[in-house]
């Protein structure tokens, strides 16, 4: 399984048997890897509502067909702008689907979309490929964390927003490590915006000293392969 940066917390999930888009924020995004055109799409998950996520949601699903996960009301206003098809969980629900599922679970946040519909943010722990990989979206550091490991799945990597100001900071990202215990990490919502900029080197070595979590660092279009 390939996980490839798209550049601010938007990633595409490979395997075999599908290529997952998390959090499609593309247009806009000066640290965009690719072009949302140039995408290919089996299903859109989105963490929560804020335009640098819903991005380029829409207009993917509409060239692709690929369904979208979201939230429940988050899922109905994607619906109403026209994407074609929509899984619509709340914080709990699982999604199937034949390339394996997504799992909706809390993040400590907030969430309002560019039209004013308000909705409740997630972290998304996806199982592709034969491996479970938890987005813990724009999450601020809370104990809750510790709970989504082994529940239904082993974490094999996180993926953690390090930037601080709009998430947590790198150094909440290494106790965010900490809480999850998973063994590998990679880092994101970090230096798009000068709001956000911090050192992801510096990340990496606490959190491989403090928590025992191995980071890769991913420029936007670089790919880790599990």
């Amino acid at each position: 399984m390939e996980i490839r940066y798209l550049g601010h917390s938007a990633f595409e999930l490979k395997s075999d048997e599908a290529t997952v888009l998390v959090d499609p924020f593309l247009t806009g995004n000066p640290k965009a890897a690719v072009t949302a055109d140039e995408l290919e799409a089996d299903a859109i998950l989105l963490t929560h509502g804020h335009g640098d996520h819903i991005g380029d949601t829409v207009d993917i699903a509409k060239r692709t067909g690929a369904p979208v996960v979201a939230i429940v009301e988050l899922a109905g206003e994607i619906a109403n702008d026209g994407a074609p098809v929509t899984h619509d969980p709340n914080l709990g629900g699982t999604v199937n689907f034949d390339w394996g599922w997504v799992k909706l679970v809390p993040a400590w946040h907030t969430s309002t979309t560019p039209k004013g519909q308000v909705n409740t943010p997630a972290g998304l722990v996806i199982n592709i490929g034969g491996k479970t990989i938890y987005h813990l979206g724009d999450t601020a550091l809370f104990s809750d964390l510790s709970l989504v490991n082994g529940r239904p799945a082993e974490i094999d990597l996180a993926i953690v927003p390090i930037g601080g100001h709009w998430t947590m900071d790198r150094h909440d990202a290494v106790e965010a490590c900490k809480l999850v215990g998973a063994p590998q990490a990679i880092p994101c919502h970090y230096n798009t915006f000068p709001s956000i900029e911090t050192d992801a080197a510096a990340f990496a070595a606490d959190a491989q000293s403090v928590a025992n979590t191995q980071v890769t660092v991913l420029a936007p279009g670089e790919i880790l392969s599990l």
